[in-house]
């Protein structure tokens, strides 16, 4: 089904839903897209989602949407909506099933030439560490107590216990820990889930990919980052895998009991929430932390291994190589965050499924290293085209809660891919590109096919003409592994 509503066009990269009050809207939906985009934007009826989130209790500001938007749970992916923290709710659908999903970025001191002719025997090696795809399990076994610690204290264990460094925290969103972790919130499924998963890519769209610094596009802020053209560069990308997932399917069946219960009117069972500063928002706020502390945890040893595979392969250390993070993100969570709204500032709670955070420059949050200039924002397109580097600006703060995109988005559904290309021609075109590919699944590889998704450059034209975010560096892909 097609969106059929009112879509009014702002300017060149803002379209508006207006608010209709007979449907349940409490406020307006703003969907940054160029003209262009708009077809295909409204042929999966993504917008209806974005109105849909407008209707949700304690929303403040506008329902948005970003140039990567597609059909979601509940929400869009892609958008972005900020409820007031006394008397708003907390909706998982806002969140997404995989609590913190997000892109690390590592840095070396080494040049393309360094590892050309070792591609190959690296990307096998990091497919061979880091184990990817469907039910993936991880090297390191974890008890029970040591699980307790990780949902607990996320990064922070993983670097305790030798899985990286501690200036790792500084550049990680959050230091790679949420404090509002209660583990008494998460069930004993969740659990039993996330124990054998732990350091694992998984499948879908998650990858990890050696990439070089193609393009420098701000000089000043890439060498505060540390990027240079020709900078080869390690990009990771996934999630809490199925203790995030059960974390939210848990909450998720308990709050639609909650809004039948008490009567909530909502166009869409999806957008299931509670309301916080209640029993079940605040229970499941604290395990949304616990999954999201995971997701840092595993992320921060899939970095060690990282590390170590270059190692192995390069001969050197990975101190002398300067293998530091530049910055870890997240893009499927809600965080507690002070913003400006209609003039005055307010506490809210920002939902962002499928949107980056892009505070700018001066903000507290920012690492000291970065505040200067901005907090960096990390874009992955699909698999052939590489990851943008970009740099938050006040133009976010103002506009969309300090967000933006995360991603290509999809213009073709799973099932699109699979049944119409073919597995063989997508080696071949990654192979034209020079770039080495290793895979799980040829299933996931249709899934996640370069033609599966949209074009990244568009989505970061609008992100950055909108004045959201600045250019600061693209990354072009050597070699890539997919779960």
């Amino acid at each position: 089904m097609a969106w059929k509503g009112r879509l009014e066009r702002i300017d060149d990269h803002r379209w508006e839903i207006p608010r209709d009050p007979e449907s349940g809207m409490r406020t307006n939906a703003v969907i940054f897209a160029k003209e262009s985009m708009i077809p295909q934007i409204c042929g999966d009826n993504a917008p209806q989602q974005a109105a849909n989130v407008a209707c949700l209790p304690g929303i403040v500001g506008s329902s948005m949407a970003m140039p990567d938007i597609h059909w979601g749970y509940g929400f869009p992916i892609g958008g972005v909506a900020a409820v007031d923290s006394n008397e708003g709710s907390i909706s998982p659908g806002g969140i997404g099933f995989d609590i913190n999903c997000g892109v690390r970025l590592i840095r070396t001191g080494l040049k393309a030439e360094d590892i050309k002719g070792s591609i190959g025997v690296l990307v096998d090696e990091l497919y061979k560490n880091v184990p990817s795809g469907l039910g993936s399990k991880g090297l390191t076994k974890v008890g029970n107590r040591e699980l307790e610690e990780i949902l607990s204290n996320g990064s922070e264990w993983a670097v305790e216990n030798g899985y990286g460094w501690e200036r790792d925290l500084e550049v990680t969103e959050e230091k790679g820990h949420m404090t509002d972790a209660d583990t008494t919130k998460v069930s004993d499924k969740a659990r039993k889930r996330g124990l054998p998963q732990l350091g694992s890519l998984g499948s879908g769209n998650h990858f990890l990919e050696v990439d070089v610094v193609g393009k420098v596009f701000d000089e000043r802020v890439a060498k505060v980052f540390g990027l240079e053209e020709g900078d080869v560069t390690v990009t990771v990308h996934c999630g809490s895998r199925g203790c995030g997932h059960q974390i939210a399917t848990d909450y998720l069946q308990q709050m639609e009991r909650y809004v039948k219960d008490n009567r909530v009117d909502l166009p869409d069972r999806q957008l299931a929430c509670a309301p916080l500063n209640t029993g079940l928002g605040d229970d499941y706020y604290a395990a949304m932390c616990c999954g999201a502390n995971y997701a840092w945890a595993n992320r921060q040893m899939i970095t060690h291994w990282v590390r170590e595979s270059f190692e192995r392969i390069l001969g050197g250390s990975a101190e002398d190589m300067g293998m530091d993070v530049v910055y870890d993100v997240a893009h499927n969570i809600a965080k507690k965050e002070r913003h400006e709204v209609e003039g005055h500032k307010e506490d809210v709670l920002v939902h962002r499924k499928g949107s980056t955070r892009a505070f700018c420059a001066g903000r507290p949050e920012v690492p000291m290293m970065y505040r200067d200039v901005g907090q960096p924002v990390i874009i992955p397109g699909d698999m052939s085209v590489g990851t943008y580097v970009l740099v938050g600006l006040q133009g976010a703060m103002e506009e969309t809660f300090g967000s933006t995109c995360h991603g290509a988005g999809r213009k073709m559904s799973r099932k699109a891919a699979t049944e119409s290309l073919r597995a063989g021609d997508i080696r071949a075109g990654m192979s034209d590109l020079d770039i080495y590919l290793r895979n799980g699944s040829e299933e996931g590889l249709l899934e996640e096919a370069p033609q599966a998704y949209k074009d990244v450059d568009e989505v970061i034209s609008v992100v950055c003409d909108s004045g959201l975010t600045a250019r600061v560096a693209k990354l072009t892909p050597m070699g890539v592994v997919k779960g």
